[in-house]
């Protein structure tokens, strides 16, 4: 079990960027290895959370504050911290989640700072933060292309950056699928497979790759109106998804909104297929250009119909 001693000075959270800011080697891959351990302890022993193969599900309780991509974008991450009073909150023992949905590096120049800070606060409150899998920590056969984060790291930590993104790409295998909050939210970073006949599809997804398509359609489809069915995606991965597939997700888990994280939005978040998709983009800035970012601070326990009920739940920044 991994244990992690809080320091006073946790809620100033410039000594959590400053710790970020100047982090060595040793130090990161330390508390690399440690998460690892945490999650997989955190399976074997249920932790907090019901977990399903790569699934967790969460009861309709407390605060949740749900994060999109952020690629390395720390001065976002730095705004979301502050304005949620997340580490206050957790800190209490406040019911309150922060979700990641994946893409924590690539792109951005401060992708190994985001995640020390991101592995540092899982360390310091394993209950309150769920750790989901992007596109860009796929597997081999699966990852984004251009991927930078090997460069990013080099450059921060020299020479032993290799050794650093060896470690990062194990922690990739542990990183969660899909997190289902009953009754109301199914969260996954791209999009619903269109395959899936049962909840076992999505919980063990990484079991079945490649030979079922479920894992990279939830880690790269994207939703599309207007049309049914699927359709080649450009990314070169994943599939462009109908208002049905949406619908025949929605049913088998028995929820009312896919939350997703995966495409990049001017206004930082956009809804589709009449309300059954959210889509939270959570960094500014090149190469995406887009005028906000955006991410979702609800209250899981407030009765919700489709995502225009969490309009007044979503922040720009």
């Amino acid at each position: 079990m991994v244990v992690v001693t809080l320091p006073s000075s946790i809620n100033d959270l410039s000594v959590l960027i400053n710790e970020a800011t100047k982090t060595n080697s040793r130090e990161f891959l330390h508390l690399v290895t440690d998460i690892v351990q945490l999650m997989v302890d955190e399976r074997s022993k249920a932790g907090s959370f019901r977990i399903t193969g790569r699934l967790v599900r969460l009861p309709s309780i407390g605060e949740a504050i749900i994060i999109g991509d952020l690629h390395g974008d720390l001065e976002s991450l730095r705004y979301i911290l502050e304005n949620t009073s997340f580490i206050t909150k957790a800190d209490a023992g406040k019911k309150i989640l922060m979700i990641f949905l994946g893409d924590y590096g690539d792109r951005g120049v401060q992708s190994a700072e985001v995640y020390y800070i991101v592995l540092k606060l899982k360390a310091l409150f394993p209950k309150h933060i769920i750790l989901m899998k992007g596109n860009h920590e796929g597997p081999n056969d699966l990852l984004a292309c251009p991927h930078d984060l090997p460069v990013h790291l080099r450059k921060k930590f020299g020479e032993k950056g290799s050794k650093v993104y060896r470690t990062i790409r194990e922690l990739f295998n542990h990183l969660y699928n899909v997190v289902l909050v009953e009754g109301k939210f199914v969260l996954l970073h791209g999009g619903a497979p269109s395959q899936a006949s049962k909840i076992e599809d999505l919980a063990f997804a990484h079991t079945k790759h490649p030979h079922a398509s479920h894992l990279e359609e939830i880690l790269w489809s994207d939703p599309i109106d207007g049309v049914t069915g699927t359709y080649p995606s450009p990314r070169g991965a994943g599939k462009l998804f109908g208002e049905d597939i949406t619908d025949n997700l929605l049913k088998l888990l028995d929820v009312k909104v896919v939350i997703r994280g995966h495409e990049p939005s001017k206004e930082g978040f956009k809804i589709n297929h009449g309300g059954k998709v959210l889509t939270l983009f959570s960094r500014k800035g090149p190469p995406y250009y887009n005028s906000y970012g955006a991410y979702l601070h609800s209250d899981l326990s407030q009765k919700i119909g489709n995502a225009t009920y969490l309009l007044e739940d979503i922040h720009r920044f």
